[in-house]
């Protein structure tokens, strides 16, 4: 029950049948945590400026155990808004189902003064199938299309990366007169594989979480691999002091003729990867836009994060498990292939592992779960002007980061 995630508090008592030896009754008492959660985010970067997030969600829908969710996020260059419905019990069997649909807008890189988009809508289902109390199998389709608007703009102003990919073609004046595969779309199937036996969905102390996925393109004018692996494993150091693992790796590749999707790259950087970097900044970069010195981040790839945090309740905070504070270690970077470089120089140094220490304070709070850290990078790459036309960008860094949202 307590793996539910609907109690902060689960606490089973017995008690011997009289006249029935061999049975025994249960008392169940439980502190029933609000369902509901309304986030609220909001964050700030040279690049993004002020961000925000908003989301409202319910994990146990008129008491059904149905989750719904509403997510919406916005900043100077990206918009998103998704819906999604899971059924946990579609069947008596247990097994689960989603639906989600989608629509986003995001400008990929930081511009100067474009007003090109790229804008991706589509929709899935996905079914979930246990096997055994802590095993499950997901697997599901979908259908999405992304589209490019390079806006009109100079083609200067215009990334590279996705001019290429979406075949842009540029006059005589230097606009974007057109793409000639300004609109793309794809069947994304999946496959997936989750173990779960931690002792708590909200806090965990003991127990292991582990996740792998496959996406394959199979229709369409996408044609790919997209795979990943995730590792939690949490130790109970002492009654009060927990220490947890996570690893993630991720890899995609083309097939069948076609360029690997650049909009499906791997990220990394920032909260949920490696701390003290702004979020999904690390890895390879574009051709710097005009007016500026550095590219905006691609992705990869390819993808390798491992996190350790040692946590303990927040001095003076007594017997309460929902305020914590923590120390943690990053270690990361997402990588691509050297084409995508114009220097061995700069593939070298977007390649090397990034890696940060800090220390933190999580609590489930009556605004909702709060995450806190202040991060020092340790291993970063510094500008180097070397080549002058051909410069390596220093690491944008982002020491302290938070995400706060509201319980109902």
């Amino acid at each position: 029950m307590d793996r539910l995630g609907f109690f902060t508090e689960v606490n089973v008592e017995t008690q011997e049948v009289p006249g029935s030896p061999d049975q025994v009754d249960l008392t169940i008492n439980v502190a029933e945590k609000p369902t509901g959660t309304l986030q609220l985010g909001a964050g700030f970067s040279s690049a993004e400026k002020v961000s925000f997030t908003f989301g409202i969600a319910q994990e146990n829908v008129f008491g059904s155990g149905n989750y719904l969710g509403l997510q919406v996020n916005t900043s100077k260059y990206n918009r998103a808004l998704s819906l999604t419905t899971t059924d946990p019990y579609f069947t008596k069997d247990g097994i689960s189902r989603t639906f989600g649909i989608y629509h986003t807008t995001t400008r990929p890189y930081y511009s100067v003064d474009g007003d090109y988009r790229l804008v991706n809508e589509g929709g899935s289902i996905r079914f979930g199938v246990p096997f055994s109390e802590v095993d499950t199998v997901f697997f599901g389709a979908g259908l999405e299309r992304y589209r490019f608007d390079p806006g009109g703009n100079v083609a200067f102003l215009t990334p590279q990366s996705y001019r290429r990919y979406f075949g842009c073609s540029t006059s005589a004046s230097g606009l974007v007169t057109g793409c000639t595969n300004d609109s793309v779309w794809g069947v994304p199937l999946t496959i997936g594989w989750s173990r779960d036996d931690r002792d708590s969905a909200l806090l965990p102390t003991r127990g292991r979480l582990q996740r792998a996925n496959l996406e394959v393109g199979v229709g369409g004018d996408m044609k790919y691999l997209k795979t990943n692996y995730q590792y939690q494993q949490f130790f109970p150091i002492s009654k009060q002091y927990t220490f947890a693992i996570n690893g993630e790796l991720g890899y995609g590749k083309e097939y069948g003729g076609k360029p690997y999707p650049i909009f499906k790259n791997f990220y990394a950087g920032g909260l949920g990867s490696v701390r003290g970097f702004e979020q999904n900044s690390l890895g390879p970069r574009d051709v710097p836009l005009l007016g500026q010195t550095e590219g905006a981040a691609l992705g990869g790839t390819k993808k390798a994060i491992f996190n350790a945090e040692l946590s303990t309740p927040f001095p003076g905070a007594g017997n309460d498990r929902t305020l914590r504070l923590y120390g943690f270690f990053d270690i990361g970077n997402v990588f691509g292939t050297r084409d995508a470089f114009s220097t061995d120089a700069q593939w070298k140094a977007a390649k090397k592992l990034r890696a940060s220490v800090g220390l933190g304070i999580s609590w489930i709070s009556p605004l909702g779960p709060l995450r806190l850290a202040y991060a020092i990078p340790v291993r970063q790459q510094d500008e180097d002007l070397t080549d002058p036309l051909h410069p390596i960008p220093k690491d944008r860094i982002q020491r302290l980061q938070f995400q706060i949202g509201t319980s109902f």
